[in-house]
């Protein structure tokens, strides 16, 4: 997550986008009255009330809708609910913050074109008295991706390249099962989802330490879905579309983007480099939940392999200047056209339903997610177009941007936590007093639960009790052995302590296997994540079964269940 928020975009659908609770399908409102039951009187015209444009029963004349009627809210709102909501988010955001028992939070709200509210709370790590404030640098992870989606928008506006401009002109080297779709599959089709690739390609490989170019390198053998038909959210494949824009603009990905935006916007706190982030002395750690509860700050997350979806790094403040720019349709504050206003509308435009894997949605009377080029783009309750996204890292990061153009508003909320739907219940909130003028339920439980939910620990033997009397496995030295594998590269299982460990990826991460059943052995995925990016992808408390297959009295291949979701599991010897 960069991780299924599915982000949040599933919540996000986090969507991994977590309007999930929100957002909307994209029905027009009209605008209009029902028209009368009665008939019409001479001189009249169906629905109306003698054709004087009153309502039936009504003597008082009906407004006409002024602008696009599709644009009308179905709620109305005014800017005392606007200032209402402005004077309230610190008292939201620090209700959320003493009831979630994060450790960090940042947040800023921008209206009218300037930043209304910018605060931080808590600190940026645990253990020191350092306060976050509005300047502290969050990491922020799939909240990255519409950030370089302006980043493109803004390359587009130049003429560099196209929304439709296939991915291999300007990445020659990239390719996929299908030689037609690696030829037709566009930078569009990438910042979409919809490029067939499967849910979060490539992100196993960055579990175990392989660089940008050696995933790009492997995702010729995933299966594919159909090119444009079925979201799956994809870290890599966004990337992909981003280094082409970047080859196509002879630059790397992290000098584009402070050229088109954080440097001629003032996003003085934001890169997308690790490293600038680390140097930054303002900056938040990430937190995980601790073993005796509360939070620790126990891992590093370095995502610069995927700093396109997820590697920017900013402060509240910063992102509150994007969301201007945005609202502004790509103006800066002086009124400069930084970004062209089509191409960035190309991007908000949705384009493809939210929902991993574009399932039959179980229920029809819900309003649906939707995402355009690295946007989430919904409708909430008052009928109003939200524009979204939220990003989480499991090793202690969740962020979210929520924009409501309608309103001219927008706000973030940065955390330093393992996202668990504070950042989220913040911008649910404030948009009820925005629109509404109070707040309608308690969206932090509301987030929880939805997050529990994604953060369940993974595999088949979660929960089970080993057997009480197993079957005997082989000696030790008929497993021990080197067995290949195309896409995630060779492993190793050696001996250690009388017990059998298995060695992956280039960071040579280690996995002790302890005995099931049989043939069969576990570990838990999660890893080491320390320094390293291992198990970034997968839950606490999960459990990976591997399941050795024996020629004779020797292993000769040998299946792991977590690296096992695109049929791609099995090593042989």
């Amino acid at each position: 997550m960069n991780r299924r928020l599915a982000p949040l975009a599933a919540v996000l659908a986090a969507a991994l986008l977590l309007t999930a609770c929100t957002g909307g399908s994209p029905a027009a409102s009209t605008g209009a009255s029902p028209a009368s039951s009665g008939p019409a009187t001479p001189g009249s015209t169906p629905g109306s009330a003698s054709g004087s444009g009153a309502a039936s029963g009504s003597t008082d004349p009906l407004p006409v809708p002024p602008g696009n009627p599709a644009a009308l809210p179905g709620v109305p709102t005014d800017d005392a609910f606007i200032a209402r909501a402005v004077d309230q988010v610190d008292a939201i955001a620090q209700d959320a913050m003493d009831r979630s028992g994060i450790p960090g939070m940042a947040v800023a709200v921008v209206h009218g074109g300037k930043v209304v509210f910018a605060k931080g709370y808590g600190v940026r790590e645990v253990g020191r008295t350092d306060a976050v404030d509005a300047d502290t640098a969050f990491q922020l992870a799939s909240v990255s991706k519409p950030i370089g989606a302006t980043v493109v928008a803004a390359e587009v506006g130049k003429g560099t390249v196209d929304w439709t401009t296939p991915v291999v002109d300007h990445l020659p080297g990239f390719t996929l099962a299908d030689p037609t779709v690696t030829g037709n599959v566009t930078i569009a089709d990438l910042y979409a989802h919809r490029s067939g690739l499967p849910n979060h390609a490539g992100d196993d490989l960055e579990d175990l330490g392989y660089d940008r170019q050696q995933i790009f390198d492997r995702l010729k053998y995933l299966p594919l879905n159909p090119l444009r038909a079925v979201y799956n959210y994809t870290n890599f494949g966004m990337t992909a579309g981003a280094e082409s824009v970047a080859a196509a603009a002879g630059t790397d990905w992290s000098t584009l983007s402070a050229r088109d935006l954080y440097t001629p916007l003032g996003m003085s706190a934001t890169s997308s480099d690790f490293a600038a982030f680390q140097a930054n002395p303002n900056h938040a750690a990430l937190h995980a939940p601790a073993p005796g509860g509360g939070y620790a700050a126990t891992y590093v997350r370095d995502p610069d392999a995927q700093t396109p979806a997820g590697g920017v790094s900013a402060s509240a403040n910063d992102v509150a200047k994007w969301m201007a720019l945005v609202l502004a349709g790509g103006k800066a504050p002086d009124g400069t056209q930084l970004v062209d206003d089509a191409a960035l509308r190309t991007a908000l435009t949705p384009v493809m339903r939210s929902a991993d894997g574009s399932p039959t949605p179980d229920v029809i009377d819900a309003r649906a997610g939707f995402y355009g080029e690295g946007f989430g783009i919904s409708n909430d309750a008052t009928g109003r177009v939200r524009v979204s996204h939220s990003g989480a890292f499991a090793s202690g990061g969740g962020t979210t941007v929520l924009m409501i153009p309608n309103l001219d508003l927008g706000i973030v909320v940065l955390t330093n936590a393992t996202a668990n739907g504070t950042a989220e219940s913040v911008t649910s909130a404030f948009a009820d007093v925005a629109e509404l003028g109070a707040q309608q339920y308690d969206w932090l439980t509301a987030y929880q639960k939805i997050f529990a939910t994604i953060n369940a620990p993974q595999g088949d033997l979660v929960g089970r009790t080993p057997p009480a009397a197993p079957a005997p496995a082989a000696a030790n030295s008929a497993y021990v052995g080197t067995y290949q594998n195309d896409y995630f590269g060779p492993i190793t299982v050696g001996e250690s302590g009388g017990g059998l460990v298995l060695t992956a990826g280039p960071r040579q991460v280690q996995y002790q296997l302890t005995h099931w059943d049989g043939q069969t052995f576990t570990f838990e995925p999660v890893g080491n994540r320390g320094s390293e990016p291992a198990g970034e992808n997968v839950d606490d408390g999960s459990i990976s079964a591997v399941t050795f297959t024996l020629t004779g009295d020797t292993a000769s291949s040998v299946t792991v269940e977590q690296w096992n979701k695109n049929g791609l599991g099995t090593f042989t010897r």
